[in-house]
């Protein structure tokens, strides 16, 4: 915290190492000096985690994700207590713009009808992902917050309701390779970008590449990602399929 601090804003879990924050410690922090927070929860959607209630000052979700949930609509949303919110309607909305188009708002609102069901879906298949995975001979480590093997489940159970469908893994050999193959062997799997819809999607993540593009980490930044992350992170994004079809995919596309 700096003295001109206004805002501090996290991730959690965050993208794509699943990695935990302490919502209600940083929250602390943060009105200590001054400043608010808010907390992009995108990954555990409003089910899983009630920011607001833990000391968050605004809540961030990417609609487009789970809270959607078909991959077909683009939309965000920015949740508040209703002075801050009018404060943002006020400046950040005339200057920078926010409306969704009625088409992608009616989507969104067709998706979150089925939120509850999908999210427990979700979470169940990957739990059934994860025990596979951590068992796999070609794979280094799991990261889900639901399972007791994840360095922060003490956390994700005291913040978390629902863990979600994300989980990352890494191999214990070259992360390039492997991610090859997967694209040339997966059938039902898709390799390919995004995360939150029906249909399983997973994606290769090079460390060296996020660190120059997304995060610019440099000195004890770099090395803390590099400790979860290896040389990369498969971003895994279990849908709704049956779990023994998704696992029999995985099997036969690792080998």
């Amino acid at each position: 915290m700096r003295p001109n601090t206004k805002l501090v804003h996290i991730e959690t879990p965050a993208n794509p190492i699943i990695r935990l924050s302490d919502i209600a410690a940083i929250a602390e922090i943060a009105h200590a000096g001054r400043a608010e927070l808010s907390v992009d929860a995108t990954i555990s959607t409003p089910l899983g985690t009630k920011p607001l209630a833990l000391g968050a000052d605004y809540v961030v979700h990417s609609l487009t994700k789970y809270i959607g949930g078909h991959g077909d609509a683009l939309g965000g949303a920015v949740i508040g207590r209703r002075e801050q919110i009018a404060t943002l309607r006020k400046g950040s909305l005339i200057h920078l713009g926010g409306s969704l188009s009625p088409f992608a708002a009616w989507l969104i609102l067709r998706g979150m009808e089925t939120l509850a069901p999908r999210m427990m879906m979700h979470e169940a298949n990957a739990r059934r992902v994860e025990a596979f995975l951590a068992d796999h001979s070609k794979v280094r480590s799991v990261l889900w917050p639901g399972s007791p093997r994840h360095p922060q489940h003490e956390l994700a159970q005291r913040q978390m309701r629902n863990f979600s469908g994300l989980l990352a893994f890494t191999a214990k050999e070259e992360g390039g390779a492997l991610a090859r193959q997967l694209a040339e062997r997966l059938r039902v799997i898709s390799y390919a970008v995004s995360l939150g819809k029906t249909k399983s999607l997973l994606f290769y993540i090079p460390t060296e590449d996020i660190l120059q593009s997304s995060f610019h980490l440099e000195g004890e930044g770099a090395r803390s990602y590099r400790e979860w992350a290896a040389d990369g992170v498969f971003r895994f994004s279990v849908g709704l399929e049956d779990p023994d079809d998704i696992i029999a995919d995985l099997e036969q596309a690792v080998g």
